[in-house]
């Protein structure tokens, strides 16, 4: 999703995550669609401590931040164009994933039981951290485990290099990571670590809950008490940081994701229809139930918030080809963090496989 360093940290080294890489080759893919995008610069020609417009963006970052121009002009020279990420982002997604092709690497064994481990060693944290924030455990245990499993997979790009290669040579997105560039120099300076050390995603994601910069800036927090936010090493960081981050975008204590739908026959056809990509629009509640849709196990307080309607393909024929669920408001929460609506299935489903073995 999401996520500088304090000489006490250690960075790892690890490949970026599968969701990741989904989401950003979507949004490739939908790039792609809106047209032809300008060549990146040749290799050759991205020694950022030579070229005009790295300079000028160093000038225009230091003079909006206080920054030192010299050492903004360091750190953005001193990072290296890396031609992977941007073939990887320009790596066309010819046809999106299947439920059941992309949900069981997160829902095998290995990884619940990761993830029973990762409770049961930090369930003290949890605890404090459903209680205060109101986001379940079995939630934050499941974004870690989908992210980085956990914190194995964390990405083995330095930060730097990968933001300034989207910022200066990938000209789609070339805003975006400028203005994520410019937030990494400055959670530097928070943290107090060099921007010259961190590893992450090819994205520039970073830590056990791949934050981007401009997020961890809003939204981690230092759960621990030691003065810095640590997203690699410090496991009460990373639970605090995902929750606080779900409830500021209006996590509902207490109220569920998913829901199994059940779907009237005569309204089956009705309701597929309202499909875009798998996933429909919000409607109230009553409008769904008025066409034939109604969720099943429903909690008796079940918010009066609009929902959707998604669905999930199944390894099967016929009817047993799809299964359909009513998605709550905290469903579209969680795709605050990751937009991808099977990224956002498989943190719930692996919660619930976490819940009942935990």
């Amino acid at each position: 999703m999401i996520p500088f360093m304090h000489s006490h940290f250690r960075i790892a080294c690890v490949p970026f995550s599968v969701p990741w890489l989904f989401a950003v080759l979507a949004w490739s893919a939908s790039a792609h669609a809106a047209g032809p995008a300008a060549k990146p610069a040749a290799a050759g020609a991205s020694n950022y401590a030579q070229r005009n417009d790295v300079r000028a963006y160093a000038a225009e970052v230091a003079a909006e931040t206080g920054l030192p121009r010299r050492d903004v002009e360091r750190w953005f020279g001193a990072a290296r164009f890396q031609p992977k990420i941007v073939a990887a982002m320009d790596r066309p997604l010819l046809e999106p994933p299947k439920w059941f092709t992309y949900a069981p690497p997160f829902l095998a064994p290995e990884r619940v039981e990761g993830g029973v481990r990762f409770w049961r060693d930090n369930g003290d944290i949890l605890e404090r951290a459903q209680n205060e924030f109101g986001v379940p455990a079995e939630i934050i245990v499941a974004i870690i485990g989908v992210e980085t499993y956990y914190g194995r997979f964390g990405g083995s790009y330095r930060v730097i290099d990968a933001l300034a290669t989207l910022a200066f040579d990938y000209p789609r997105r070339a805003a975006f990571f400028r203005s994520e560039l410019k937030e990494f120099v400055l959670l530097a300076r928070d943290q107090g670590f060099s921007p010259l050390l961190p590893k992450g995603s090819f994205a520039g994601a970073m830590g056990m809950p791949q934050f981007m910069p401009g997020s961890y800036r809003r939204f981690a927090v230092d759960f621990d008490g030691d003065g810095h936010v640590d997203l690699w090493h410090s496991n009460a960081d990373v639970i605090g940081s995902i929750a606080n981050y779900l409830v500021r975008h209006d996590w509902q204590r207490g109220q569920p994701v998913l829901l199994p739908a059940v779907v009237a026959p005569e309204a089956r056809d009705g309701a597929l229809r309202r499909l875009d990509g798998g996933i429909s629009e919000r409607r109230p509640l009553a409008a769904w139930q008025a066409d034939g849709v109604t969720p099943s196990n429903a909690p008796a307080d079940l918010a009066a918030e609009p929902v959707g309607l998604l669905l999930l393909e199944e390894n099967g024929e016929g009817e047993a080809a799809m299964s359909l669920w009513v998605a709550c408001p905290n469903f579209y929460v969680i795709t605050r963090y990751n937009k991808s609506r099977l990224y956002a299935a498989a943190v719930w489903s692996l919660a619930e496989r976490l819940r009942a073995a935990h």
